[in-house]
């Protein structure tokens, strides 16, 4: 059988300053650049969905046609040209090819500027032009947020099981493993229910509870016949469909309606333990400070609110101001992202000493940053994925600097991307092992590789455009009674809420 391969991936957060527009694909900003036709196979030895689902594939004789695949960092919306373009050429080539099976690798949280649900309007389309009897399968981001057009287009989708992302592959061969199953003439169903509140993205991580247990769950239920799966939801997009949702695939419609009943049973009793504490930038400090004193291993700290992996841009202030004041030797934030002062400090050269202004983000409330700072290192910004999270990846952060100020390091770059691997120090020649406190621009993806070496994980509240907490931002369009946040006021269509960004809750 002829089956299409195709790539495009968002995660919106509709709060978030800045669009993601063609060329923002074009880099992939931490993701792979984007690739059209053969260079697809490519990505077959990367941990990310389509790898997975063409290794699963290459066991099996049908022909695949790779046509293009785009994913870009998180950010505000997807831009009407970039999102036409990509969608243009898939669907375009479902009209040219015929195929006779169609694998999408979608986030399932994407919003455009003309459509609230990115992701449906791409099945929509795609299933308009190969009829109603070709199967189409997905693979989606564990943070997906499904509406009724994506389950009425999809013959099957399943979504990842781990926050960090490290079974993005496995999940691309199970989407493989469901296509063959329909295939074969397996007539496969499909359940799903949505759960009435927002879960906060630094609850969810599988590296806690109650995440871990109720994804281990999954795994321990998976038979034959059904395939089980939680969308936590991206909890920054202001849509209808924001929010989490259980569902799942089988062919005996009882044994698949009580698994996923019995499912969103099982997240709505845990809803308590998703209520998630932070730390503010000075406390997080002080305490990383403290428990280091006489350890071999940093603490972390998450700048969880500038996180460009859920929508910020790596330009906020606060957690590199906070260093500053407590200058405790060993520390180091990474990665700010300002080409400006990155193109500044490879002027002056190693060793130079440069006067910059970190113009912070007036928008949520933080301060420019102003300051001397030498010139440790200078690096081209390349980067080769080692840990958990997207190994195999490249990265191509352009012009980088360290720069330092009293016993504090920052790495500067001139493309931004979210911390996931410890090569994103070490490129710019900074061990994190031997570090006292790593602030990573991250929120939890950073764990897969980090944890591992931490004496600690902190999660800060410094300002920045993705609340940690939902209930901070200023919802208009959610769906009226949908929880803002576990165990919190529900939304009502009657106002908008009030944001608190600029500080912590």
């Amino acid at each position: 059988m002829k089956i299409l391969v195709a790539g495009f991936l968002h995660e919106t957060n509709t709060f978030a300053p800045s669009p993601a527009d063609f060329d923002n694909f074009l880099n992939g900003e931490g993701f792979p650049a984007l690739r059209r036709g053969s260079e697809l196979l490519d990505l077959m030895a990367v941990n990310i969905p389509v790898g997975g689902f063409l290794q699963a594939m290459d066991e099996h004789d049908h022909e695949l046609l790779p046509v293009i695949w785009a994913a870009a960092s998180p950010s505000g919306r997807v831009t009407n040209d970039a999102f036409e373009r990509i969608v243009g050429t898939i669907t375009e080539a479902c009209e040219a090819e015929v195929p006779d099976a169609v694998y999408l690798d979608l986030h399932g949280a994407m919003v455009v500027e003309n459509y609230d649900d990115g992701d449906g309007e791409i099945l929509r389309r795609v299933r308009q032009v190969v009829g109603p009897s070709v199967p189409i399968v997905v693979s989606l981001d564990l943070h997906a947020n499904m509406s009724r057009q994506m389950f009425e287009c999809a013959d099957a989708m399943v979504a990842y099981r781990t926050y960090p992302h490290i079974d993005m592959a496995e999940t691309g061969q199970k989407a493989a493993q469901l296509l063959l199953r329909i295939i074969a003439g397996e007539k496969i169903q499909c359940e799903w229910r949505r759960i009435p509140f927002l879960v906060p993205i630094n609850a969810g991580s599988t590296f806690l509870e109650p995440a871990r247990g109720i994804y281990n769950a999954l795994g321990e239920e998976d038979s034959h016949n059904v395939v089980l799966s939680f969308a936590a939801g991206f909890p920054a997009a202001d849509i209808a469909d924001c929010g989490p949702v259980v569902f799942g695939y089988g062919t005996d419609s009882e044994q698949l309606r009580q698994a996923v009943e019995d499912l969103a049973a099982v997240v709505c009793r845990a809803e308590p333990e998703f209520v998630f504490s932070l730390l503010s930038p000075e406390e997080a400090v002080s305490k990383a400070s403290e428990r280091t004193v006489g350890q071999s291993r940093p603490v972390v700290i998450a700048d969880t609110q500038d996180n460009p992996g859920a929508g910020g841009d790596a330009t906020t202030t606060g957690m590199l101001r906070a260093l500053l004041d407590a200058n405790t030797e060993r520390s180091v934030l990474g990665a700010m992202y300002d080409s400006g002062i990155a193109q500044t400090a490879h002027e002056a050269g190693e060793g130079g000493t440069i006067t910059v202004t970190f113009p912070g983000s007036a928008s949520v409330g933080d301060a420019p940053l102003s300051g001397q700072f030498e010139v440790v290192a200078l690096t081209d910004g390349h980067i080769d994925f080692e840990g958990p999270m997207m190994k195999g990846n490249t990265l191509e952060l352009g012009r980088t600097a360290v720069l330092r100020s009293g016993n504090v390091q920052v790495i500067v770059t001139s493309r931004k991307a979210q911390i996931m691997d410890r090569n994103q120090f070490r490129m710019a020649g900074v061990i994190p092992e031997d570090q006292r406190v790593l602030v990573v621009k991250s929120s939890v993806h950073f764990r897969a590789d980090f944890q591992p070496i931490a004496l600690e994980v902190l999660v800060a509240q410094a300002p920045g455009p993705m609340a940690a907490l939902p209930s901070d931002l200023p919802w208009k369009n959610l769906a009226p009674g949908r929880r803002l946040g576990p165990c919190g006021p529900s939304f009502s269509d009657a106002g908008s809420t009030t944001s608190t960004l600029a500080g912590r809750s």
